[in-house]
């Protein structure tokens, strides 16, 4: 992956500021995520992550994390940049554990540069906490004038307005319209709680029928978690008009037997192999790698992979046993139909899924 310029430290500071480069040749945002085994602390990825808010890159307008505690979520949002942010400082050195964990650091590209506009973004549906996270460009939800688009053929062709506009954005992020068309899309599709294999399927429509709209300008990637154990993550990488930065997505499962690791933007390493167990696995998932000892796997275009307990699921298919393990969508809202009433429902067999197919 290319590096947001060359040599960010060598930039003149102008009334505590940073004199940016052109945009144009930097990456949108960027994105951490973390999918655990067993409960895990962030310190040591957290702290190389926030180092290209405003120290090694240039993404320095605000910083926002997000994490699961049960099934409940703490969230934290500063407009101040990552590497030099007190309260980033203190979530780097303060072992807080978590399954499921995303982080967000911010270079506006669309919408100002305060509090509202800081992912990631969250919503309740379904009695379920929802949580959002994108680096992009999306033409489809530049919607100044406050009209959401609809996604999903329920949505469009639904006539009762109110059930089709359930969630609007607080602030004027494309990254939050595109969050709230999600989910007024699953809300209308849904009367009973998807299984896993099925939202798979769904959320890949829907983001597949976003990305078609302007396939050539739009660039998409995303994190998008639904509860304690699970972290969907969809890549749609580009890079703008004359410009060769690329804006995707990578990730490295870490296991047993562990080794050390040092961070590519801060001089730290730490031996995994001391403080780990046969049980633990962690996915990390980041905009660009943060390590330089361990191998990372670039999304492919147009892909979507589950995490859970730190294993990638790339296919409807493999989300069953993970829907089996009690991992899928939990809700007293909802009836959850067993997963083979939910297959039927939609009219789909185990031959289709073990095809990697959507809905």
């Amino acid at each position: 992956s290319c590096n947001a310029f060359t040599n960010y430290r060598s930039l003149q500071l102008t009334s505590n500021d940073y004199e940016r480069k052109s945009s144009w040749n930097a990456l949108f945002c960027q994105l951490l995520g973390m999918n655990c085994a067993t409960p895990t602390d962030f310190c040591f990825s957290f702290k190389g992550f926030c180092r290209r808010g405003g120290d090694t890159d240039v993404h320095d307008s605000g910083w926002g994390m997000a994490f699961y505690n049960g099934q409940g979520i703490r969230q934290f949002h500063d407009t101040e940049a990552a590497a030099t942010s007190e309260i980033a400082s203190f979530l780097g050195n303060i072992s807080i554990q978590t399954l499921n964990m995303m982080a967000h650091i911010r270079y506006p590209t669309h919408g100002e540069v305060n509090l509202a506009n800081v992912h990631p973004f969250s919503r309740e549906m379904w009695g379920i906490n929802w949580v959002f996270s994108h680096n992009g460009d999306i033409p489809m939800f530049k919607c100044d004038d406050g009209n959401l688009p609809l996604i999903g053929s329920e949505s469009k062709n639904s006539t009762d307005e109110k059930r089709q506009q359930s969630y609007f954005p607080v602030g004027n992020t494309d990254s939050e319209a595109l969050f709230c068309a999600i989910l007024n899309a699953l809300k209308e599709k849904f009367d009973t709680l998807p299984s896993l294999p099925i939202l798979h399927g769904t959320l890949q429509d829907l983001l597949n029928e976003v990305v078609d709209d302007s396939p050539q300008s739009t660039i998409l990637n995303c994190l998008i978690s639904c509860g304690p154990h699970v972290l969907f993550v969809y890549s749609w990488p580009g890079s703008r008009a004359g410009s060769s930065v690329w804006n995707g997505l990578h990730y490295t499962v870490r296991e047993y037997p562990f080794g050390k690791c040092r961070l590519q933007d801060l001089d730290y390493e730490i031996d995994f192999g001391k403080i780990t167990d046969q049980n633990d696995r962690v996915a990390i998932i980041a905009t660009k790698p943060l390590t330089k000892d361990e191998e990372w796997t670039e999304l492919n275009r147009g892909e979507l992979i589950l995490f859970d307990e730190g294993v990638p699921h790339k296919s409807p298919a493999s989300c069953v046993e993970v829907e089996l393990q009690g991992h899928g969508l939990h809700s007293k809202v909802l009836e959850h139909l067993p997963i083979q009433e939910d297959m039927k429902r939609y009219r789909l067999k185990t031959s289709f899924y073990e095809d990697g197919g959507g809905i």
